[in-house]
């Protein structure tokens, strides 16, 4: 049997893995024992899971859930090989998630996954996409929300959407003035939510209520906003631009604003040059005297 796990990223209390298992249908299943809590998203293959919550079939798009110390097997008796994004959070990390989702109460998961549920797929989405961009900064929020959703769906809560209180407003806006100030610099989901006195996932919820958008999607619009004007008003080097505005690298950059604006950074300041001409242009040529 071969599996292999690739941290993607990983933080105070939590961690994200990439995990391949290549096994195939004459293999042994194999034994294993969740360390926290596992919240696994299934993005290829099939396999079976059994637990002390009982045996489910997994396929692309369903949840597996793990409580830590339950002891596992895994199978693959209809097919072989299966790919995962698989989130392991601490006791604690768990405590202050069920703490914060309305009428949630037992801090344990009652069944061994989550089936493909629609209200999950644009997460899973967002979760896939992450991955394959290697966005590690990402990966932060992500956690926190899925983690959210599987409580909220594995407790049956129907959540319910309120108006977010005037204090939360406040807190919103004070957490945007701080990420329009730096952010050329890193800027963790944690640090912004101890800036206004509340848990991650509280401030996340009502951030992305307010703000339309999470706190890394913000850091990220505010940072690619103002490359564009600079590339737009300087001949400064794309990648000096890049660094300055945050971004660790080259090819992250690239890639980034390439999504957002529909063309390379390039070629995104190559077309400045023809503004001017066009306008003149469309008047028509200067003639001395009128």
């Amino acid at each position: 049997m071969i599996t292999t796990q690739k941290t993607l990223a990983s933080g105070h209390d939590w961690q994200v893995s990439d995990v391949i298992c290549t096994a195939a249908a004459g293999d042994k299943p194999f034994e294993e024992e969740h360390r926290g809590f596992c919240v696994a998203a299934v993005t290829t293959g099939t396999f079976r899971y059994r637990t002390r919550q009982g045996t489910a079939m997994l396929a692309p798009g369903a949840i597996l859930l793990g409580n830590p110390g339950a002891c596992y097997e895994c199978g693959h008796e209809h097919g072989s090989g299966d790919r995962c994004l698989s989130f392991h959070f601490g006791p604690a990390y768990m405590e202050r998630v069920v703490a914060d989702v309305p009428a949630a109460r037992k801090l344990a998961f009652g069944a061994p996954l989550l089936p493909p549920l629609p209200v999950l797929a644009p997460l899973l989405t967002e979760v896939e996409a992450a991955r394959e961009m290697a966005d590690a900064g990402a990966f932060e929020e992500l956690g926190l929300r899925i983690a959210g959703a599987a409580v909220a769906a594995a407790s049956d809560v129907a959540q319910v959407r309120r108006a977010p209180s005037r204090r939360d407003q406040q807190r919103v806006a004070e957490a945007v003035r701080r990420i329009e100030l730096n952010a050329d610099e890193p800027i963790s989901l944690s640090a912004l939510a101890d800036g206004t006195a509340t848990s991650p996932y509280h401030f996340l919820r009502i951030f992305r209520q307010v703000a339309g958008m999470t706190p890394y999607q913000f850091l990220l619009k505010t940072r690619l906003h103002r490359a564009a004007v600079r590339l737009r008003l300087s001949d400064e080097a794309i990648s000096a631009i890049a660094f300055e505005a945050g971004f660790n690298d080259l090819s992250t950059f690239n890639r980034r604003f390439r999504r957002v604006m529909g063309e390379t950074p390039g070629n995104y300041r190559a077309r400045r040059s023809g503004g001017p001409k066009l306008a003149q242009s469309a008047v028509g040529p200067h003639q001395p005297g009128k």
